[in-house]
């Protein structure tokens, strides 16, 4: 009980923290509301929401998608979309104004406020939020495909709040002041189409690259990897904005709109296919990842041979919460679903083991109930749908042979085949009482 006491500490800790940040998010919503009312116009901030708020499920939902093995929790995703929506648009807003009445001040020509100012501030800030999360919460934070999703719904949320000003504002208000609100309603048109159809990626694909940092340094225990890893990140995500904010600049200047079309094919395309290619090969990582690490327990018979096949792909997994249906029906798919989330965790932390991330003695203390807890709900759930399978014989996996009963009546052992028979799991004998997280794995 004495060694709980500062892990519970640590919780309630950070509970009051992310209690606090959920208040500052809260101040600063309110303060951007004001600030778009003021500047464009309820009428104009109202037309602008509703507009902007249109691709927002699908990008959310493309993040989600890419986060199936093991999704974050939900308050932790909806802190980093509402950080990027609210936090990091307004101190944006607040710099780049800034920015450009100094600019103004010196003769110098406000387009360059968008090149050389706003990359750093708004780069920065939307990437606060996920640092946060990862200082905060380091075991939600599980590698770079946490980094990009997290990242990634930060700049979401800052995209919304941004195009509020363009629809809303440079579109909608805009035209109806100058022609009336049939031009309004045209201008809002045009302007919804090169911001959310031609561009509505920028700012998730610039951000990623700081969730690549961010992912780096959450599987790395090197301390130099985990301060370098992100600042590299962020410092491409700000070259990459500046660059594609220059293009824009270079065309108004020159007059020669086909700058926008080479830049377009030559930095937006190659990167977004670049980063799109990654994150798919990412989102299998964890996927592959317990083929490598959950081994061991199937020597130690916690788990099965097909169990640990059956984790590693999407469609395995799939297969098998159809065959927990089939077996079990509905609750047998909810448990299939939390044994493989279960499962998925439990190969990270392993995989945290084996590089090192627990190093303390603490650390590993926390590690060891960590792994004990999640065996014990991997067992919890398997009795929902083990055994119930009446197409399969009775069998026992003792960690290193089946022990099949026959249609003799005679019980036999037999090897495990090379490539487990997927999905069905079968009765584990009782594993060992304990079995610690150090032993390698390969």
């Amino acid at each position: 009980m004495i060694a709980a006491v500062p892990e519970e500490r640590g919780r309630g800790w950070r509970v009051l923290v992310l209690f606090g940040v959920i208040g500052f998010i809260a101040l600063c919503a309110i303060a951007m509301s004001i600030v778009l009312g003021w500047n464009i116009g309820v009428q104009a901030t109202v037309i602008g929401l509703a507009a902007a708020i249109l691709p927002v499920p699908v990008l959310v939902a493309c993040f989600l998608w890419l986060d199936r093995y093991e999704p974050e929790p939900a308050k932790l995703l909806a802190v980093a979309f509402t950080w990027g929506a609210f936090v990091a648009t307004l101190a944006s807003y607040g710099v780049n104004t800034g920015a450009a009445h100094l600019f103004a001040n010196a003769g110098l020509p406000d387009s360059l406020v968008a090149v050389l100012v706003a990359p750093f501030i708004e780069e920065t800030m939307k990437a606060l939020g996920p640092a946060l999360i990862l200082v905060l919460y380091r075991r939600e934070f599980s590698g770079i495909t946490d980094g990009i999703v997290y990242c990634g719904l930060s700049a979401v949320g800052f995209a919304m709040v941004e195009n509020i000003l363009y629809l809303g504002g440079h579109g909608y208000a805009a035209g109806r002041e100058e022609y009336g609100p049939a031009v309004g309603a045209q201008m809002l048109i045009l302007t919804f189409i090169v911001r959310i159809f031609l561009t509505g990626f920028a700012h998730p694909l610039f951000t990623s690259m700081t969730g690549i940092g961010l992912g780096i340094a959450a599987r790395s225990a090197d301390r130099w990897v985990r301060i370098c890893a992100p600042l590299a990140g962020l410092l491409v995500a700000m070259m990459l904005h500046g660059t594609w904010n220059l293009v824009p600049t270079l065309a108004a200047s020159t007059g020669e709109g086909l700058i926008l079309l080479y830049g377009y094919i030559a930095l937006m395309v190659p990167v977004f296919f670049g980063v799109l290619g990654l994150t798919i090969w990412l989102r299998g990582w964890e996927g592959r990842l317990t083929e490598r690490a959950l081994p061991v327990y199937v020597q130690a018979g916690w788990l099965s041979p097909p169990e640990v096949a059956a984790l590693g792909s999407l469609a395995r997994r799939h297969s098998a919460r159809q065959w927990a249906r089939r077996v079990a029906g509905p609750q047998g798919v909810k448990a299939m679903r939390g044994f493989q989330f279960a499962a998925t965790r439990l190969a990270l932390l392993r995989d945290g083991l084996h590089r090192g991330l627990d190093s303390r003695p603490a650390d590993r203390a926390r590690a060891e109930r960590d792994e004990q807890r999640l065996l014990a709900e991997m067992s919890t759930y398997r009795q929902a749908f083990v055994g119930r399978d009446p197409q399969v014989p009775p069998a026992v996996w003792d960690g290193e042979r089946y022990r099949v009963m026959f249609p003799d009546g005679v019980q036999r052992d037999l090897p495990a085949p090379e490539d487990p028979v997927v999905p069905i799991p079968v009765v584990l004998a009782p594993p060992v009482p304990y079995y610690g997280p150090r032993m390698p794995y390969r």
